[in-house]
């Protein structure tokens, strides 16, 4: 599942949300309620368009470094990451 904070969805603008049942189980085995789901959001990369969903959850510390993870569409389009100079490639 992608996964975007709800501060980082507010400052991109995106306001669609659709209501959604799931609960988000964390590292340390605490549960924390979803706020909702976007869905079909077209993103651009390298002028290619993806349709994508997310799941938006509230972040108690606002940190950016880590405020998505979408690591099921890194993988859908077979993206190579290369540790060593921190580069993806599509």
């Amino acid at each position: 599942m992608n996964i975007i904070i709800k501060q980082l969805r507010l400052r991109l603008g995106l306001s669609k949300l659709k209501p959604t049942p799931y609960n988000l189980r964390m590292v340390n085995q605490t549960t924390t309620k979803l706020v909702g789901l976007i869905k079909d959001l077209k993103i651009y990369v390298h002028d290619i368009p993806y349709i994508i969903m997310f799941i938006v959850f509230q972040n108690n510390v606002v940190d950016f470094s880590y405020s998505m993870l979408w690591r099921p569409w890194l993988k859908d389009v077979q993206v190579a990451h290369d540790w060593g100079s921190n580069t993806i490639t599509i």
